[in-house]
């Protein structure tokens, strides 16, 4: 007799989770199972961590595939299905028929549970401590999450690498497991991530806050971005500010968006008031308002996926990657090549590092998948330090400074004088320096921060795409103005943050739209600076105008507001500073 069974597929190598149907497997005792089966099918994956629709192995295909030494398997090599499918899929066998025909989500988030009990979302969901809310700023968060299944689906699959380690340093600290989930909702897991208030990395630290818990930045490598060290000082300060507010961990959350001087403040004004002074009851910045609701909301998700409609693709509950000695500085290039994997996956699980190799000052250590640590040490320990950064020699020049030898090989002055031995800034010509270079061209560092800037810049936007050299004394509120665009559009075109800070020689990317420059609406570009064009900034003068300034500096008034896009309208003010671009040989005075 033959019975009809719904398996349901666990896992799948290429990490895609799903629902499997098999059809037509003969029902036979365990004991007097064969080693083989024979197995008629039609099955059809729905992945859970793409956004990719379902995908249709195969139409009723029949083939042969092993039993396990218990029966309690099914293990199918998808290649014999189909050549686009390369993994294998591991099927559990239930005791006794599953008679629905439909898998639904509560059943598959059930059977992926039984049977991965070493489910990393099961250990996170035991940890979970926060208090239950249904305040309608979470409320309003979970609706939210529950309609977006791929950004679940997304952040899971970018969290994979570097939840585990996260989990294991909660559960070492004892805090709360959903401090484990913060990075989704300040980064979304993404490694690279930036905002707007210049804080970086999964954890979102600024500057300052990073400095002041250890976390390097420097020209090669931001600790901020350090999966493992930011890990170490996102607990610390979050820990640090959980002790301040008296182990209240809402008002330490809080703290960690919009600082503790900010949620101090908000308390002291609510005690005043004769209010109370929970999370909920303080008047605070709107992003921070809403930055609580969401943790616990996807809280909530994780915790209760099914209810929502959400499914989690399993995660193992084991360690991704090994932190490994390197001992000296190298070339990430190098690196891969040594551990046999691709460098922009060497890249993701070291995103710290900014260049096309390691910090020379350390730290000297990569993170290297689990699977791939061993035959890098051994690969590692052939290599002799002195082969792990490619080195070029340069003859020094009449004229030539550190400061132009470095910019042309991509690297900084500190690097060429520690390596030469070089004290101050004094070189002759004729001597020799030793440079370390990159071992491949620049752009195949796809990841540092140079190609990853460079691959926003050249992402295709609306409109026509304009250059501006940034001249000295520039900053983006000038330009911006300028060009009469927003100053944090202008830092995302060009992959920086509003107050970072401009070098002369800088381009920027402005984009504008076809009909604004169709119209001549677009300010004209920066002229080419020589001997004879200079770059000037005026300050207006009581009695001055667009007028009597052109004819000062014999320089049309179409230009200047071209130049000048906030000053178009009929009157200046007095302190007012304007951007002038002069001829030097067509002034009558001095300028």
């Amino acid at each position: 007799m033959v019975m009809h069974h719904n398996f349901r597929l666990f896992h799948l190598n290429t990490g895609i989770a799903g629902a499997l149907l098999l059809s037509g497997c003969a029902a036979t005792p365990a004991s007097s199972l064969p080693t083989t089966n024979t197995v008629q099918s039609s099955a059809a994956i729905t992945p859970l961590d793409t956004e990719a629709e379902p995908v249709e192995l195969w139409q009723t295909t029949e083939m042969t595939v092993p039993l396990d030494p218990e029966h309690t398997a099914l293990s199918i090599n998808l290649n014999e299905v189909d050549d686009a499918a390369p993994a294998t899929a591991i099927i559990a066998l239930p005791d006794t028929p599953i008679a629905t025909e439909k898998l639904t989500t509560h059943d598959l988030n059930q059977q992926l549970a039984a049977h991965r009990p070493d489910d990393l979302w099961q250990r996170i969901r035991d940890g979970f401590s926060l208090p239950h809310s249904e305040h309608a700023r979470t409320v309003s968060a979970r609706r939210w999450y529950a309609r977006h299944q791929e950004y679940i689906d997304r952040t899971s699959a970018r969290a994979q690498p570097y939840l585990h380690f996260i989990v294991e340093e909660a559960a070492q600290r004892n805090i709360p497991m959903e401090l484990a989930l913060l990075p989704i909702v300040e980064s979304a897991f993404q490694p690279f991530a930036y905002s707007h208030g210049r804080a970086s990395g999964i954890w979102q630290f600024i500057p300052s806050t990073g400095r002041m818990y250890g976390l390097k930045q420097n020209w090669w490598y931001d600790g901020r971005r350090d999966i493992t060290a930011s890990t170490l000082a996102a607990f610390d300060y979050l820990e640090s500010l959980n002790k301040r507010f008296k182990d209240d961990w809402l008002l330490a959350l809080a703290a960690y968006n919009s600082g503790g001087g900010t949620v101090s403040k908000a308390i002291r004004k609510n005690k005043r008031l004769g209010k109370p002074t929970d999370f909920w009851s303080l008047k605070l910045p709107r992003e921070t308002r809403a930055y609580v609701p969401k943790l616990l909301a996807i809280r909530d998700i994780v915790a209760n996926p099914e209810k929502h409609n959400i499914i989690m693709t399993s995660l193992v509950d084991e360690p991704y990657f090994e932190k490994v000695a390197t001992g000296s500085q190298i070339d990430l290039a190098k690196a891969a090549e040594l551990a046999e994997m691709p460098l922009k996956q060497l890249y993701q699980l070291n995103p710290a590092f900014n260049r096309w190799a390691t910090d020379p000052d350390g730290p000297h250590h990569l993170l290297i998948p689990l699977d791939k640590s061993s035959q890098f040490k051994q690969n590692l320990a052939a290599l002799p330090k002195e082969n792990r950064v490619k080195w070029t020699r340069h003859r020094i020049r009449n004229g030539e400074t550190l400061g132009h030898i470095a910019k042309r090989y991509k690297t900084t002055v500190a690097v060429i004088q520690d390596v030469n031995k070089v004290k101050g800034h004094m070189i002759r010509a004729g001597k020799n320096l030793i440079i370390p270079v990159a071992a491949q061209s620049l752009s195949s560092y796809s990841l540092s921060a140079t190609q990853r800037a460079q691959s926003i810049k050249n992402r295709p936007k609306k409109g026509i795409k304009l250059t501006y050299k940034v001249q000295r004394g520039d900053t983006l509120w000038d330009i911006s103005r300028m060009h009469n665009v927003a100053v944090r559009q202008l830092a995302r075109w060009n992959a920086m943050a509003p107050r970072d800070t401009l070098r002369p020689g800088q381009k920027l990317v402005i984009w504008k739209s076809s009909s604004k420059v169709a119209k001549g609406k677009v300010p004209d570009m920066t002229p080419a600076l020589n001997e004879i064009t200079q770059r000037i900034r005026y300050t207006v003068r009581r009695g001055d105008s667009l007028s009597r300034i052109s004819q000062r500096f014999n320089v049309s008034i179409n230009k200047l507001k071209s130049w000048n896009p906030m000053a178009r309208g009929k009157y200046l003010q007095p302190g007012q500073r304007l951007t002038l671009f002069v001829d030097i040989t067509n002034q009558s005075g001095s300028i």
